[in-house]
This record gives C-alpha cells, sequence and structure tokens, in this order.
C-alpha cells in the first residue's frame, strides 16, 4: 500500500521531465555540426550572394546548421510570404527558392540574415535577388530572369551551402 502513492509520484515527475523537454524550440537544441562545433538543429540562413562565372551565373545561399531540404521551382509571379504582396523585381521569368525548415532570425526574434532583400543586379542571366519570406519554419527567396532559366543545384559542405548554376545563353543568342 505504501508503494502505490510513491510510484505515482516517480510516474508524476517522468512525465513533467518528458513534457519540459519536448518545450525546448528546435534551434535551441544544438547538436555537432561535422567540423565538430555546436550547430543549431533549425538551419538558420545567414546570407545570399551571387556572382557571374564563364558559362553561368551563380546564386549561393549561405547556412549555419545543417543543410535543409530545398525546392527550387519556376513561377509566373514572385509574392512575399505571409502578405503575398507582389515582390518588385524586374524579369520576365522567376524561380523561387525554399529551404524548410529552416528560419533567418533567432529565437529571440533576430535576424541572422545579412544578405540582401532585395536587389537588383546586372549579369547576363541573373536580373534581381530577393528574400521572400522567413514565415512559419521556411525560408524563401525569389530571383529574376529576362531569359528562361536552365539552371542545375548543388549542396555544398564546410560550409553550408546551396548552390543554383544558372546557364547563360550562347553569345549572340
Amino acid at each position: 500500500m505504501y508503494h502505490r502513492p510513491r510510484l505515482a509520484a516517480v510516474a508524476a515527475g517522468i512525465l513533467l521531465f518528458t513534457a519540459a523537454g519536448a518545450t525546448v524550440p528546435a534551434s535551441a537544441a544544438p547538436h555537432r555540426s561535422t567540423a565538430g562545433r555546436l550547430a543549431p538543429a533549425t538551419a538558420l540562413v545567414t546570407d545570399a550572394r551571387w556572382g557571374g562565372h564563364g558559362s553561368f551565373d551563380r546564386i549561393v545561399i549561405d547556412v549555419r546548421g545543417t543543410l535543409p531540404p530545398v525546392t527550387v521551382r519556376p513561377v509566373k509571379v514572385l509574392r512575399y510570404d505571409g502578405t503575398g504582396h507582389k515582390v518588385p523585381l524586374a524579369g520576365k521569368y522567376f524561380l523561387e527558392i525554399k529551404l524548410s525548415p529552416a528560419a533567418a532570425h533567432n529565437d529571440a526574434g533576430r535576424s541572422v540574415y545579412r544578405g540582401p532583400r532585395l536587389i537588383k543586379i546586372y549579369l547576363p542571366t541573373l536580373k534581381g535577388l530577393a528574400q521572400t519570406g522567413d514565415f512559419e519554419g521556411v525560408v524563401t527567396f525569389g530571383a529574376a530572369f529576362d531569359t528562361k532559366p536552365v539552371y542545375k543545384t548543388a549542396k555544398l559542405h564546410a560550409p553550408e551551402r546551396f548552390v543554383i548554376d544558372v546557364r547563360r545563353p550562347p553569345a549572340g543568342g
């Protein structure tokens, strides 16, 4: 008879401990990266950059933590996540780039993203880039082009980054 109250108290303690652990935000629960440093469990998008190369233009998205799944798809128009407002990038063709699960802000709500929010670019293929969302675990970018983009993607590591290479049209075409 004396053991049942003790068993109930132990069971309640286990449940409370388990429930408290479940409320820790994903980005607050660090894990070891391949370099041995502590990295956030939720990928943090820290920068976006671009460059022109001999036969292609490149977009690079830098991530702190493990690179999340990324989708790239052509869209007719770019819109800001949350509001649905049109993104003011000039171009005839657009790519939407989504990283999820990811964030561009820390648990305190401060931005960790240091790249451009909206920028016109003067490369042969790439004409503009915008961060279009950081909403509910999804970070979204939009890229603008004057010609239909022919692209390939890659995930690169140490440091973690996602790359989109967009082929330039042949000279004179």
